[in-house]
């Protein structure tokens, strides 16, 4: 299993738009950054990731699972550009903020405080062990 990270824009897209989807979940669409989507070609069904709402509240919200492995983005013709369905799991009891992630040596590494722009990112085991916990989760979704 891997780990991921989703970065949305919570007037575009938020964690709660997220949850009302429930187990279909949704196509994470729109991407147009080719590392991004290289990294949704590499999930399997199962695998989790955080979602993060970016630009507003700058922090870890909930933990979704991808539940569709990828497939052509239904939002454009380019058939350059891919995307994963995702179904969120749980809410983040504390969401953890970029200042906290950013505050923590043991996160140092982590692609959200060393690649801010990247909007798919990987997420170590260790990394997603960590944030769960400054998140409050004793026992994470794996």
């Amino acid at each position: 299993m891997a780990y991921w990270l989703f970065k949305s824009e919570p007037f575009k897209w938020s964690w709660q738009d997220q949850k009302a989807k429930g187990e279909a979940g949704e196509e994470w669409d729109g991407i147009r950054n080719y590392q991004a989507r290289n990294n949704m070609r590499e999930m399997k069904i199962g695998d989790k990731g955080f979602f993060y709402h970016s630009n507003e509240g700058l922090e870890v919200v909930g933990i979704v699972e991808i539940c569709n492995e990828i497939h052509p983005d239904s939002t454009t013709d380019d058939e350059r550009w891919e995307c994963v369905d995702i179904k969120a799991v749980c809410d983040m009891p504390n969401p953890v903020s970029m200042m906290d992630a950013k505050a923590n040596p043991a996160l140092a590494k982590m692609a959200l405080v060393t690649n801010t722009r990247l909007s798919v990112q990987p997420v170590t085991d260790e990394e997603y062990l960590e944030v769960r916990r400054m998140g409050g989760l004793d026992n994470p979704p794996r």
